[in-house]
């Protein structure tokens, strides 16, 4: 990484190489993008996980052969594990992919997302995920948008989770997990329910460390408990690709290079461009994390405007919440 001549750095850079020291192991996918273990599970993912909102929205605006023609790429170099959600779209993005997949499905980590807290709605959302993405079972099945501090008590009291562990069973979930961008103590109380989660999703980029940080509470409770790391909102509410539009001057390679330098098993990235996907295929392809100097100019860059949330409106406000979750709980949609 070229250096900007920031010498100063944060006081708690000494925290950051703390949690990279933990590294997660890779190896080689055999395709070029690095695998990591997902947690506790036994699979392999690779470090590159392919956004489905992005890719629908991809179909929708270059038309889906272009869109499919992007997919096929990402699976050509490796990008194995695809993210969807029952709710993206209005269910396009699962129904797209299901096209997308036709002769890949045994190349991809199929993973997608559950709307559900309670029985009915979690296997209403079930269904509707394997029909639209034409498959007989989902590799990693997640509850979405965790974001509201009763989420957990309604994912464990209404009946979502004895619908995901039912389906497990049934051979239609083969992992259980869950999501959320609003605050790092709605996951921790999550992860403090008492079920092994196979994996967590949350925010993981340069801003998150100094603001509500996932990556400083969440992720060390996610590695005691051998609960596979998820990043995803990777440059801070910027840009798909560039600079992101502050005076910090943290441009969009730094952010995936922070991500995937942390004790993460794979990040989701959207993107409506072959080249955007060729641009986080070369940061990937031999990833080796961030040396110690590079994390504290990235800090040294992003800490002047990332201590009051100004570039993660997902935290702080309800702009970023679907909105079946905003109606769910009595907010105007």
């Amino acid at each position: 990484m070229a250096r900007t001549g920031f010498t100063s750095v944060p006081t708690s850079r000494a925290g950051m190489a703390a949690l990279a020291a933990q590294a997660i192991p890779q190896r080689d996918g055999g395709q070029g993008i690095p695998t990591r273990p997902l947690g506790g599970t036994g699979e392999q993912v690779s470090i590159l996980c392919l956004g489905g909102a992005h890719l629908g929205r991809a179909a929708k605006d270059d038309g889906e052969a272009q869109a499919i023609r992007l997919a096929h790429a990402a699976v050509d170099n490796g990008v194995t594990f695809w993210d969807n959600a029952w709710a993206y779209h209005d269910g396009y993005a699962e129904e797209f992919m299901g096209k997308a997949l036709k002769g890949r499905r045994e190349k991809v980590f199929l993973m997608t997302k559950n709307s559900g807290r309670d029985e009915k709605f979690a296997r209403q959302c079930l269904e509707d995920s394997l029909r639209r993405m034409q498959t007989d079972y989902i590799d990693l099945w997640q509850f979405h948008e965790i974001n509201y501090d009763n989420d957990p008590d309604w994912v464990f009291e209404r009946g979502g989770l004895r619908v995901a562990i039912e389906a497990q069973k049934a051979g239609k979930v083969r992992h259980i997990g869950f999501t959320g961008h609003k605050h790092p103590g709605i996951h921790l109380k999550m992860l403090g329910k008492g079920y092994q989660w196979a994996s967590s999703q949350m925010p993981i980029n340069p801003m998150d460390h100094f603001y509500r940080s996932f990556q400083k509470e969440v992720v060390p409770i996610c590695l005691a408990k051998g609960v596979g790391v998820i990043g995803m909102k990777c440059l801070g509410g910027g840009p798909r690709q560039g600079e992101i539009p502050t005076t910090t001057k943290v441009t969009a390679e730094m952010c995936v290079r922070w991500a995937l330098s942390l004790p993460v098993s794979s990040i989701v990235r959207g993107y409506l461009t072959m080249e955007q996907l060729d641009a986080d295929v070369e940061i990937a392809r031999g990833f080796a994390p961030l040396s110690e100097e590079d994390r504290g100019e990235i800090m040294a860059l992003a800490a002047p405007e990332a201590g009051d949330g100004r570039h993660e409106h997902f935290k702080s406000t309800q702009r970023y919440d679907d909105p079946i979750y905003r109606k769910m709980h009595g907010f105007e949609a």
